[in-house]
């Protein structure tokens, strides 16, 4: 099975904001964005199953790919509690840099670490892997791909931000029972 990974495009959120469970908008650029990601898959077969975050950034898009779409709370990027929809500059600085020294187990105030993501993103590619059909399509954040990443290739997990997840960047994997083949990162 052919695995799509693909990061949301460029959000209308400023420079420097803290979100991940906040429902951001995408950029007015969106149909510019949308041309170059379609540009980097295949044709999808009719009934191609399209999975995607239930936020409206990837939402869009994943509709814009597919009248097949499974929206699936699993994708959510990580939840930075009550960091959330506020400057990074606005966070207490010991706060932030304790938090950014042990991401992997520590959560933002109200938040989830990485570890939470990454056991939740595990869930959804354990289901995922089930899933009889030759291509498959998911929509969602830079950290849930950087989880999903992690559980390809049992990362240890303060490595997957060791992976540039860039906007709109389409992942290629190739799933089979005995190996999951990593084709293109951040296409």
């Amino acid at each position: 099975m052919d695995i799509y990974l693909i990061r949301h495009s460029k959000t209308v959120a400023p420079t420097g904001l803290c979100y991940g469970r906040t429902d951001i908008a995408l950029d007015g650029d969106f149909a510019g964005e949308l041309a170059k990601i379609r540009a980097k898959l295949p044709d999808l077969p009719p009934g191609c199953p399209v999975f995607c975050s239930p936020l409206s950034r990837c939402l869009q898009l994943a509709e814009c790919l597919s009248n097949n779409v499974q929206r699936d709370e699993r994708l959510l990027e990580i939840n930075f509690g009550d960091w959330e929809n506020i400057l990074f500059d606005a966070i207490e600085i010991e706060a932030l840099r304790h938090w950014a020294d042990n991401f992997v187990h520590i959560a933002p105030p109200n938040g989830e670490s990485f570890t939470d993501l990454y056991h939740r993103a595990g869930d959804f590619w354990r289901d995922l892997t089930q899933t009889d059909a030759p291509l498959v399509v998911v929509v969602t954040h830079a950290g849930t791909i950087r989880a999903l990443l992690a559980q390809v290739l049992a990362l240890p997990l303060a490595n997957a931000f060791q992976f540039r997840i860039a906007l709109g960047s389409v992942h290629k994997l190739h799933y089979t029972p005995a190996y999951t083949y990593i084709d293109t990162l951040n296409q």
